[in-house]
């Protein structure tokens, strides 16, 4: 399993609480986060990591360097913001794989990833996007599926919200889903690529109710160090 972290993000809602490292390294207890969603995808067999970076680079490469835990790591550096989709686009040119695994890299969302993976080749499609059901879906925006579990609507955060499914931030993709554009030309993954396109081509969602945080704000920060401190994580 070949693994894109985007960790470029500038972590402004964060920083009113973490402001001397990027948003993916905010310490959690004595590690940075992004050492928790690094061990857990190890745990699936994680062959090798490629870090989307941009915002204080520099602090992440320093910190893991060539390999973490004998794993090898390589580093995508956006020189200018990429948004999602240039970044993974940025990213894709490290991997060696077929299908990639993608995932943002803050947010610990602890799914199945062995059967994500039976999902994927299960189905017949380039993109599996990892849903999660939450009690209220205005923050995050809702998407919508079939009875085949494949999507068939997304709805913009900040709309009516309510109990739904959101988009998790975990995505299964053939590298061939981004060769229409260039490498270093910014594009947003989420409305140039799946909002645009689902109708287009079949796009599965595989929907987990797995332990999720997204540490974007202080208030799910703070709740996921004390969790950690408490050793109550699930």
């Amino acid at each position: 399993m070949e693994c894109i972290i985007l960790a470029g993000g500038f972590g402004t809602r964060l920083r009113s609480v973490v402001s001397d490292v990027p948003k993916p390294m905010a310490p959690i207890g004595d590690r940075p986060f992004l050492e928790l969603l690094m061990d857990y995808l190890m745990d699936y067999g994680c062959t090798h990591f490629v870090l989307s970076t941009g915002y204080m680079h520099e602090k992440i490469s320093a910190h893991f360097g060539e390999t973490y835990r004998s794993v090898p790591v390589s580093y995508a550096v956006e020189k200018e913001p990429l948004c999602t989709g240039g970044g993974i686009r940025n990213a894709m040119q490290y991997c060696r794989e077929e299908n990639v695994v993608v995932l943002n890299g803050d947010t610990l969302f602890r799914i199945d990833y062995d059967d994500l993976q039976r999902f994927f080749h299960a189905h017949p499609t380039r993109l599996a996007v990892v849903l999660r059901q939450v009690d209220d879906t205005a923050r995050y925006g809702s998407v919508s599926t079939d009875c085949s579990d494949r999507i068939i609507r997304f709805t913009e955060k900040n709309a009516t919200g309510g109990v739904g499914t959101i988009n998790g931030g975990i995505y299964m993709m053939n590298r061939t889903l981004l060769d229409s554009y260039t490498i270093g030309e910014p594009f947003s993954f989420e409305k140039d690529i799946m909002q645009r396109l689902f109708c287009e081509e079949a796009f599965y969602a595989y929907t987990s109710g797995a332990y999720f945080i997204d540490i974007g704000v202080p208030e799910d920060y703070q709740r996921l160090v004390e969790e950690v401190r408490n050793d109550s994580l699930r």
